[in-house]
């Protein structure tokens, strides 16, 4: 089996990150590491650049897990992106990062987050970041 964790380059997505690895450690299962974003024009903060995503490579190297480390930036939503891996591969748990909300914005979830929990058919760990 395979953990996912949705990446964003952001503390939210470190914490996703951290707890994904630790999680994939403890089961012995191996780890996909996935950053997604619509692209095009438009700079997108979620998708992490080339130094991130060798920083990434780096971390996940020293961690002595199996892993694979997946950017995608063809048009779909993160969201999307990760339901169709979840669809395709044997994976156990979804991990994602929450950030802090103000007190209206705690009535709403993020939007991809919101939909990663509403639709993929596996369990979902929602980690905050610390502070």
């Amino acid at each position: 089996m395979t953990l996912l964790v949705a990446y964003v380059p952001r503390p939210e997505g470190q914490a996703a990150l951290d707890k994904g690895m630790e999680i994939a450690q403890r089961r012995g299962e191996a780890l996909l590491v996935v950053n997604a974003g619509p692209g095009g024009h438009k700079e997108d903060a979620s998708v992490a650049d080339a130094l991130e995503m060798e920083r990434l490579q780096k971390l996940l190297a020293a961690s002595g897990l199996s892993f694979e480390l997946k950017q995608f930036e063809r048009g779909r939503s993160a969201a999307q992106e990760v339901e169709a891996l979840v669809e395709t591969l044997p994976i156990s748990l979804v991990v994602i990062g929450l950030r802090k909300r103000s007190p209206v914005g705690k009535l709403l979830l993020g939007s991809v987050a919101q939909e990663i929990l509403l639709n993929v058919p596996c369990p979902v760990l929602a980690v905050k970041a610390a502070g």
